[in-house]
């Protein structure tokens, strides 16, 4: 008798330290993927930061077409204005913000068409440096969301692996979101030169 209370107490407590130790790598990654988010939010806040001061930039320039400046300041309150708890990263969540931060890139890119057309703008070395700090934002957001991503297939792979599964399901620990292609990325763009 004595003999499988000994063996049953060392099963449990076995179990307890396997269960203890899965938690402890749940809760690890889970902050992984907390701050890879935080990377994501501060290239995109970065980004923002720079279209703001390209927009000043643009500003001055008083025969530029203002409908197209007032689409990109639209844009960029709205994409400020999608808040995601890193906690409670949904795939809803991020498909959300995600479409907020792509209208910005579309609005930002028409004001980038419609400068062409002002070539005193153009020339302006303030002007160039933000064009080539905006190439280097972009590469940083694809590097940072990225790195999120795999985080979260780790995260995502593991808590669903049995019996790591049981744990995540008694502690409450859920799949997240991963950052998807907008849609229409998976077609080529159509590019023409119109050269005669």
């Amino acid at each position: 008798m004595r003999k499988s209370i000994l063996i049953t107490g060392a099963a449990l407590m076995l179990a307890a330290v396997f269960s203890g130790c899965q938690y402890n790598t749940m809760v690890t990654m889970s902050e992984d993927i907390s701050s890879k988010w935080a990377q994501v939010e501060s290239q995109y806040q970065r980004r923002t930061d720079l279209y703001n001061s390209v927009v000043s930039v643009v500003e001055a320039s008083a025969e530029f077409e203002k409908s197209t400046l007032k689409e990109v300041v639209e844009a960029r309150s709205r994409a400020t204005a999608v808040q995601v708890d890193a906690n409670q990263l949904s795939p809803e969540s991020i498909a959300e913000f995600q479409q907020a931060q792509d209208q910005l890139s579309s609005a930002f890119s028409r004001l980038l068409l419609v400068m062409e057309q002002y070539p005193q703008l153009q020339t302006t070395a303030q002007f160039r440096d933000f064009q080539v700090q905006i190439e280097g934002t972009e590469n940083r957001i694809n590097k940072a969301r990225d790195d999120f991503n795999t985080s979260v297939q780790n995260y995502n792979a593991y808590i669903r692996r049995f019996p790591n599964n049981l744990i995540a399901a008694l502690f409450g620990f859920k799949t997240k979101g991963y950052f998807q292609a907008s849609p229409g990325t998976e077609k080529a763009p159509d590019i023409s030169f119109d050269i005669k």
